[in-house]
């Protein structure tokens, strides 16, 4: 298992999304699984901060 931290950086975020594409079709249960989960829990962390989405307006709900 690769040592896991939190992500500050643009290049932290890139290579944690490579790793993660690296253990997408791993068995589950294993470590690399788990590994995994730490991964995309932290790439979210990351994203939700700096890539916020914001609230559509009342009017783009009636387009629903």
């Amino acid at each position: 298992m690769v040592d896991v931290k939190l992500i500050e950086t643009e290049e932290e975020y890139n290579e944690a999304l490579k790793r993660l594409d690296m253990l997408f079709d791993v068995s589950v249960g294993t470590q690399e699984a788990k590994e995994a989960d730490v991964l995309a829990l932290l790439i979210n962390r990351y994203e939700e901060e700096h890539y916020p989405i914001d609230e559509p307006a009342p009017e783009e709900y009636s387009r629903i």
